[in-house]
């Protein structure tokens, strides 16, 4: 049985909505005229999402690749230095870096001036690796 991701996103944006059972249903039926998400035809779920999205909702892409130009430098110097063989070039390894440089969680999380200081630091971490070999 092949699951629809439209029908998943639905479940989500509710979900993420906090829309109750009964105005959900509501919804489905002022939409569709069906009370089940489970017996829409595509561009019904299509219907139904682009209701959630009149509403605010905004789908979350978590795999995406960050936009910020300041996080993909981080990731991209992180790289270079497991690359030289100076760090174990994990996520959780970056995580505890950018933790003890600008006291930030995860990289996602800095801010541009937070990112300058972590690239300056590991600029200069690639600096002398390289000389140091």
């Amino acid at each position: 049985m092949s699951r629809n991701p439209l029908l998943a996103k639905i479940h989500i944006a509710r979900k993420e909505l906090a829309i109750p059972e009964e105005q959900y249903r509501a919804l489905l039926v002022r939409i569709t005229g069906q009370n089940s998400a489970s017996v829409l035809r595509d561009a019904q779920l299509q219907a139904v999402l682009d209701e959630f999205r009149r509403f605010g909702w905004a789908p979350a892409n978590t795999f995406k690749r960050s936009d910020k130009k300041h996080v993909r430098l981080v990731f991209a110097l992180w790289t270079e230095l497991g690359r030289l063989g100076a760090v174990d070039a994990t996520r959780p390894a970056l995580r505890a870096f950018v933790e003890r440089q600008a006291g930030v969680a995860d990289p996602e999380f800095l801010t541009a001036q937070e990112a300058y200081k972590v690239t300056e630091a590991l600029k200069s971490w690639i600096e002398r690796t390289k000389r140091a070999a």
